[in-house]
């Protein structure tokens, strides 16, 4: 039992004369986690999770892949990975826009009054952003499945390819976690991660092979960090683990959590100055 807790509880003893038992750490994340479930489902993310995948595939699938097979690119198979990483990036900012909303409501401040561990909220947001990535991630592999992809790399290729995606999930959900504690309202939030989100992924290796866009951004087509996580998933869906294709991805998986881990520290200080 922490101080915190103790206090409460014996503040709760003066006033109405019946000590309440304290929650324990564990029943207060589940239920902030459930609470956060339910907003998911209320304010239709699970539906976008499913139908985000799907305009995905219609948008770009359909149009490019006549034009993708006369360059012998199996294009269902070429653009599974960037399906999946969208899902990933759209369970991140959604996950953005709910601790924003939750700050611009002042429940964020609530919370820091409740006797309760400070990283619990935060806890609470990772499992569900965690169980609405899963979501997307099931509902992004229909859809490929559907046009036309297929595993290459066998059980392990699959394992790894999965393991990867929830990974890489997980770093970009406390990145924009991250992000919106800093930008504290979801207009600001929405500008931060909205159009570098459009621009890296439009300018990836994602959509189409870096050789077909002009030579002069060829180089940051190849070097940023969608590719290179595009390229990752790639070459373990094929069961490839040559250092070369997963190596900067796994660099790049770091670098965002170091950064992560500083906006989640200037943001949770933000807060705490202006309370």
């Amino acid at each position: 039992m922490t101080s915190e807790t103790t206090v409460a509880a014996d503040i709760d003893t003066r006033l109405v004369g019946v000590r309440t038992p304290p929650i324990s750490a564990v029943g207060q994340w589940l239920a902030l986690s459930h609470r956060g479930l339910i907003h998911v489902v209320k304010n239709g993310e699970v539906v976008f999770a499913i139908i985000s995948p799907l305009l995905l595939a219609v948008c770009f699938y359909v149009p490019l892949r006549r034009l993708m097979d006369l360059g012998g690119i199996n294009y269902a198979q070429f653009l599974m990975p960037i399906i999946l990483l969208q899902s990933i990036g759209f369970t991140g900012s959604t996950a953005a826009m709910r601790v924003t909303i939750d700050m611009d409501r002042g429940i964020s401040t609530r919370f820091r009054a409740l006797p309760m561990h400070r990283s619990i909220p935060m806890l609470a947001r990772v499992s569900t952003n965690l169980l609405l990535l899963v979501l997307s991630i099931i509902f992004a592999t229909i859809i490929c499945l559907i046009i036309g992809w297929r595993p290459q790399g066998g059980v392990m290729g699959l394992v790894l390819l999965y393991s990867f995606a929830l990974v890489v999930g997980v770093v970009v959900s406390m990145l924009a976690d991250g992000i919106g504690m800093v930008a504290g309202t979801p207009q600001a939030t929405s500008q931060v991660i909205g159009l570098p989100l459009m621009i890296l992924s439009m300018c990836s290796s994602g959509f189409i092979p870096p050789e077909r866009f002009p030579e002069w951004i060829q180089p940051f087509v190849r070097n940023q960090p969608v590719s290179q996580i595009t390229n990752a998933l790639r070459a373990l869906d094929e069961y490839d683990l040559d250092w070369y294709h997963i190596g900067p991805a796994i660099w790049w998986c770091v670098g965002l959590t170091v950064t992560s881990a500083v906006l989640i520290a200037v943001g949770t200080r933000k807060a705490a100055l202006a309370r």
